[in-house]
């Protein structure tokens, strides 16, 4: 594989196009507008730069590196020779389905169109293709650069081939893949999103504060961040979106979000993106906010 696209420069996005082309690969990073991308690239020479404090990138290889991203608004454009498409866009399934609605119209006849979806199913992404074989999850974690782990996800139809190089590829990327089957929330988020909802409910019931929740969980299970924090650090309108898929997916009470995760998402309080969640992130240091404290 030489080219990788990438659709979406946020968050995920952007980590993925650093983890390509750090090593050795050529990116397209698309998205629908040049601020966006501006971003995003910002981000990644930042990120770059913080490598080469650290020692682990000379700066003859982040130069490399920046090099390999080109940027896109069309997507048409961005897709048409890659080898690899990674649609990295919000958790939103018609968004999705239409991103590979014209992937499937605009990208190689023989390209892998992968998801770094959280929770939504790779069977119903690929139902909207004519190339199902080729449709896979490809989860990372964030941050991208950092974390090791990929979850593969195999839709109904993924072929072995697909699966096999997307694995390989991951190890290229001194990744750790594990293959998954596509049921909602795969392994990870069906395990961490009922966490961190009880979590939740822990603090709407008054059993104990913000800090007092992530405490136990840092020191007692060796966390190595409370899951109220990382909610916050997830984004807390994306821990809703991934219940509402559980709970869908499942029809079990046990994944609906507890009302508080509701309310705080309706108020526009998404955690570490809008500088305020279960703590508050705008003044440097973050402390537990008074909502989330006095219930």
């Amino acid at each position: 594989m030489n080219i990788i696209a990438v659709i979406g420069s946020g968050t995920m996005g952007n980590g993925i196009a650093h983890t390509f082309a750090q090593f050795g690969y050529r990116v397209n990073l698309i998205d629908i507008n040049h601020e966006a991308l501006n971003k995003g690239l910002d981000t990644i020479d930042k990120n770059l730069d913080r490598q080469v404090v650290r020692g682990t990138l000379t700066a003859d290889q982040k130069a490399d590196t920046l090099q390999l991203i080109s940027l896109h608004t069309e997507l048409k454009e961005g897709v048409a020779q890659a080898d690899l498409i990674v649609e990295a866009a919000t958790e939103n399934l018609e968004l999705k389905l239409k991103i590979f609605r014209d992937l499937d119209a605009y990208a190689k006849a023989d390209a892998i169109l992968a998801s770094n979806t959280s929770s939504i199913s790779i069977t119903q992404i690929a139902s909207v293709t004519q190339r199902g074989e080729n449709v896979i999850g490809m989860h990372f974690m964030n941050p991208v650069p950092v974390m090791k782990l990929v979850e593969v996800i195999r839709g109904y139809c993924t072929s072995d081939e697909t699966t096999e190089l997307v694995m390989s590829l991951s190890k290229k990327l001194d990744k750790v893949p594990v293959e998954v089957n596509d049921y909602p929330g795969f392994v990870a988020n069906r395990i961490l999103m009922p966490m961190i909802n009880e979590a939740i409910y822990t603090l709407y019931e008054g059993v104990a504060g913000v800090t007092e929740i992530d405490t136990v969980m840092k020191l007692g299970m060796a966390h190595p961040m409370g899951p109220l924090q990382l909610a916050d650090f997830i984004g807390l309108d994306v821990c809703l979106a991934i219940l509402k898929v559980l709970q869908d997916g499942f029809g079990q009470p046990k994944y609906a979000p507890c009302p508080l995760l509701v309310n705080m998402v309706m108020a526009g309080k998404k955690g570490i993106k809008s500088g305020e969640g279960f703590y508050n992130y705008a003044n440097g240091p973050k402390e537990a906010t008074v909502a989330a404290k006095f219930l």
